[in-house]
């Protein structure tokens, strides 16, 4: 075998093995990208569902307990689930991700960053049925805070690589 073959074969090799991981990291921004608009869609959906009153909406103004039951959980809930889906994502990705493939850490990536909008997603529904069910602005309040969080897990090809400590070469 001559040396310049053998080099010649090696950096075709390495060239196909970065054109692979590129298209992996296309394809899981792609994935973030399209989690991230369902999770947008979802509260948009409820809002207009409310508006044109397919929720029901008000059925509990009257009911003081009610309402203070389902603002307090409202608040517990966007208290707790904001800081919990910004943090224990940071946690997850140091402790665990940073010390796998790429093509397996590209894929934890994904799941974690969807789980994350899930606990968003949590808290602003609820917010969204305690607003449309009591009338309370606490409700939407706390919706937003949701909403602002979310702002935080914007994906993006630059995130990905920074996040993952992968150089564009």
């Amino acid at each position: 075998c001559e040396p310049d073959a053998f080099y010649r074969n090696c950096i075709i090799i390495i060239n196909h093995l970065r054109t692979n991981m590129e298209e992996q990291i296309k394809r899981a921004v792609r994935n973030l990208n399209i989690g991230y608009v369902f999770f947008w869609v979802f509260p948009a959906f409820l809002l207009g569902a409310g508006e044109f009153d397919l929720l029901p909406v008000g059925n509990l103004v009257d009911n003081v307990q009610a309402t203070y039951y389902f603002e307090t959980i409202g608040i517990l809930l966007t208290a707790l689930c904001v800081p919990l889906s910004l943090k224990l994502f940071s946690l997850v990705l140091k402790k665990k991700i940073d010390n796998m493939t790429i093509t397996l850490a590209l894929k934890r990536y994904v799941q974690w960053s969807i789980v994350r909008l899930g606990i968003l997603e949590v808290a602003i529904v609820a917010n969204i049925l305690c607003y449309y069910l009591t009338l309370s602005s606490t409700g939407n309040l706390c919706m937003l805070i949701g909403l602002t969080a979310s702002l935080f897990c914007l994906p993006s090809e630059k995130r990905l690589r920074n996040e993952l400590h992968i150089t564009k070469d």
